[in-house]
This record gives C-alpha cells, structure tokens and sequence, in this order.
C-alpha cells in the first residue's frame, strides 16, 4: 500500500510563503518589514496566521521584534538560514517547539554523561567560563559567547562526538534564543546563577544532580524565551 503523504499545516504554509516574500530581494537585512495588515493582504491570509509566522520566524532568529517599533529582517539571516533549512525547521512554531523541546532532552543528556566522563582539564574550562559570564555583567553578546562556549564544552565533556555534533550544529540558534530572553529580562545575573549548580554537579560527578541541573536551566530559558517572544508579538 502507497503511504499517502502527510499534508503541511496551514501554518506551516503560511511561514514559508512568508519566508518566501521576505528573501525575494526586495527587502534588505536590518530592513523595516511591512505591518500585519499588509503581510495579510501580500499573503492572502488572516493576520492571525501572520502573527503565528512571524513568532515563528522570530524564534528562528529570521526575524526581529521591536516593541512599539517594528519588525526587522534580522541583520544575521544570511548566517543563520543554512541552518535553519538543514534542520527542516521552516514548518510553522510546532516544529520550533519540538526543536526546544529536542534541545533540552539533548542537553539534559550530556550532562549527565559529562558528570560520568569529564576531565580536570574540561571542569577547569567550566569554572573559566562562568567566571568569564559574571566579568561580562550585562554586556549581553559577551555574556552569550561565554554562554554558548559553557554548553559546548559540556557537551564534549560527554564523550560522545554524535550528541556534542548535534548540539554544535545548532549554536546559532542557541545564540539566537539566549540573546532574546537576556535582551528581554534587561540582567544577566540570575542566568548566571543557575550555571553554577551545572558545574558543580558535573566536578563531584554527581549525574542525577548534573542532569536535575540542566532540566531546570532548560525549563526556566525555555518559559522565557516564549515570554519575550510572545511580549514583543503581542505588543
């Protein structure tokens, strides 16, 4: 029997005629996109689907959200797109959940296999890392490539060069995602804060507590990431 193939979702139509419009080179990156209202009539579709195809292409990082100003065509498209399509993750916002939801059982993963298989050497570059987010303060971009670099490390902590891959492939979304939230929440203290419990689980090679760690840094990035996305959507 032939499979019949699984129709897309409307709003996963939506976000790739969206998509489309945006890269058709009449807009530049850093440039001003049009109002809902006028994304809605381009489109052919209710300003509903249009705001669930903008959340999604901001959470991707393709689009920027300016409360009280404006939505933006993201200066970093260019970098970013690749990625974005060899993930296959142009499907509309519940594909980018998965992703998140993908990102957090990943990670949750490797630190406990970290916590198992680490070296002196790689707690040493933890312990660096942390120090090098709390000199950052609030200079976000610092703070996020320290960040970025303290996830990767962890990750080939691990030992296992498939997963550690799988978390390397996406670090422009990982940067992406830390720098809405970091922007949104205006501090990055109580970020660095939740850091700490991760390394020190891992030094003591404690892997219940390393990946206990993890879960609740992932859950607590995740609901703020939605929360800064959904506030600048909503605005």
């Amino acid at each position: 029997m032939t499979a019949v193939p699984r129709r897309e979702a409307p709003s996963a139509e939506v976000t790739r005629h969206l998509l489309r419009y945006l890269l058709s080179g009449d807009l530049i990156a850093g440039q001003k996109i049009p109002p809902e209202r006028r994304l809605a009539e381009i489109l052919g579709v209710g300003r509903s689907s249009v705001r669930e195809a903008i959340k999604s292409l901001s959470l991707l990082g393709l689009l920027d959200v300016r409360q009280g100003d404006g939505t933006y065509l993201s200066g970093s498209t260019s970098d970013l797109l690749p990625q974005v399509i060899e993930w296959g993750l142009l499907l509309g916002e519940r594909r980018v959940q998965d992703l998140m939801e993908a990102r957090t059982h990943l990670e949750v993963t490797v630190a406990g296999l970290a916590a198992e298989r680490r070296t002196d050497e790689q707690i040493a570059r933890l312990r660096e890392l942390v120090g090098a987010m709390e000199r950052a303060a609030d200079d976000v971009p610092a703070y996020v490539e320290s960040d970025i670099s303290f996830h990767l490390t962890i990750a080939e902590a691990s030992g296992n060069q498939v997963l550690s891959g799988l978390l390397a492939s996406i670090q422009s979304l990982l940067r992406v995602w830390a720098m809405r939230v970091l922007q949104s929440a205006g501090e990055t203290a109580t970020s660095l804060a939740v850091h700490v419990p991760i390394v020190d689980a891992i030094e003591q090679r404690d892997e219940d507590a390393a990946r206990a760690a993890m879960a609740a840094h992932m859950a607590r990035a995740t609901r703020r990431l939605h929360a800064a996305v959904s506030a600048a959507t909503d605005a």
